[in-house]
């Protein structure tokens, strides 16, 4: 079934994980937009800030405060966008955390943890969102994989896994919802490279030096740009980066060779000071507020 979506201006956008990186580049990016704004996350004072913000410049906004692991602060989520404005247009799975270290090193009850937020918080918004995009004549479901949906990277492995459960639940769901169903509702991956946002310092720790994404990354804003064409032009798998392109082609056609690579990548994961704060958000609310991450990088 052909699917209708509409413009920004004329959308009302639901995004989780929107306290900071890719989530609050594309709450404000979507705002000034026209687009009408539930956003979602765990830092409530950062959310305060943000629809301040999106207000005082004319645009309509609410927060919820949700962690996206508990089903019913999820449903929260929801009725709050029905309350205050009626619909959902479009729903951003945006919410989730890394843990860098050996897969052997990192505890069970971090990992499980890391699963609650990347996979099963996708679930999550996934299913409370379909029933306000069907009810509302179709709409667009936007989750957030990873470049490591198809490939992986050492030290971070447990995050490549759930960004890999994240890929074979949306195609799964899409099959199901717009396959069999033949429901009017676009479900899109959104695979991108590394970028430059706070996730590494959010990050749970186990390395005895503070953690770092490689280069070369992209900007957020590059992100946000093609999660807003997503939501009013659709699609399936969507990769943002040329290194997205090239490292998920390489593990489909030269896998041995591409696991060669990604070898090299430990080291380049690393800075050269000690941990500054190894806890991370993995348990506990950022409250970062910034678009950007990497040092020499202006913070947003």
């Amino acid at each position: 079934m052909a699917v209708s979506l509409k413009p920004i201006e004329d959308q009302v956008i639901v995004i989780t994980g929107a306290s900071s990186g890719i989530g609050l580049c594309t709450a404000l990016m979507a705002a000034e937009r026209g687009a009408k704004l539930v956003v979602a996350a765990r830092s409530e004072d950062v959310l305060q800030k943000l629809v301040e913000q999106i207000r005082e410049n004319g645009g309509e906004a609410t927060y919820v405060v949700a962690d996206v692991t508990d089903r019913k602060q999820v449903e929260a989520v929801g009725q709050a966008a029905q309350r205050s404005f009626g619909r959902i247009d479009t729903w951003v799975n945006d919410a989730a955390i890394s843990i860098y270290g050996r897969m052997d090193q990192v505890s069970e009850e971090d990992s499980r943890r890391l699963f609650d937020i990347n996979f099963w918080g996708v679930v999550n918004g996934s299913l409370v969102a379909l029933p306000y995009l069907k009810a509302n004549g179709g709409g667009a479901l936007i989750n957030l994989g990873s470049e490591v949906s198809d490939a992986v990277v050492p030290l971070q492995g447990m995050y490549s896994a759930s960004k890999h459960a994240v890929k074979g639940f949306t195609d799964a769901l899409r099959v199901e919802i717009q396959e069999i169903d033949e429901a009017p509702v676009s479900i899109t991956l959104i695979q991108p490279t590394a970028v430059n946002t706070p996730f590494p310092y959010n990050a749970r720790n186990y390395m005895d030096k503070e953690p770092k994404l490689p280069t070369p990354m992209i900007d957020p804003h590059d992100v946000a740009e093609t999660i807003l064409e997503t939501a009013t032009e659709g699609g399936r798998d969507v990769r943002v980066g040329a290194m997205s392109v090239i490292n998920t082609s390489a593990y489909r056609f030269t896998p041995s060779l591409a696991d060669k690579f990604a070898a090299k990548q430990a080291t380049r994961q690393q800075e050269a000071y000690p941990p500054v704060d190894p806890e991370g958000a993995l348990y506990k609310p950022s409250h970062s507020g910034r678009i950007h991450g990497h040092p020499g990088q202006q913070h947003a």
